[in-house]
């Protein structure tokens, strides 16, 4: 019966994937929400025209809502394993950090800004892709020795 029960206990680095994952699927659905989304009659599908803030501040779109919700589900279902809850933090934080330059270098009213994204949503994915890089180094090693550790490969001397 103990081992059964340490099988269901989550690492603290697929806790961490599954807390980002939820957060990511709670913020796309918000900004489907009139009223926590501003000026939601202003909701375009994609581009820098649409004119909708979620919270006042963080410019969306149905695109930018779709990839909040398919971050989402993905820290959901990257989060039963180790080595994908890891993987999802990590190469995420990466796509965020991405994310994060692009929308340094773009003109923000040009047709290249077609997540779209704004000042406020720039240094958001900023946080966000420093923040799950870091989650996914450091969170897979709390807890673990060097011979359980699935992030370090074997060696004869383990």
């Amino acid at each position: 019966m103990g081992t059964r029960e340490s099988s269901r206990t989550k690492s603290p680095v697929q806790i961490a994937a599954l807390v980002v994952g939820a957060v990511f699927l709670m913020v796309g659905i918000l900004g489907f929400v009139p009223g926590i989304t501003t000026d939601y009659d202003l909701l375009g599908g994609a581009g820098h025209h649409s004119g909708a803030k979620l919270l006042g501040i963080f410019q969306v779109s149905v695109l930018h809502n779709v990839v909040h919700l398919i971050f989402g589900v993905a820290g959901i279902a990257f989060a039963r394993t180790v080595q994908t809850a890891r993987l999802y933090l990590i190469v995420g934080g990466v796509v965020y950090l991405v994310l994060w330059i692009y929308g340094l270098v773009i003109d923000q009213a040009s047709a290249a800004n077609f997540v779209p994204v704004n000042t406020a949503d720039n240094w958001l994915h900023f946080a966000l892709g420093a923040g799950m890089v870091a989650l996914g180094f450091f969170t897979a090693r709390v807890g673990s020795s060097p011979a359980t550790d699935p992030t370090r490969p074997h060696s004869p001397m383990d």
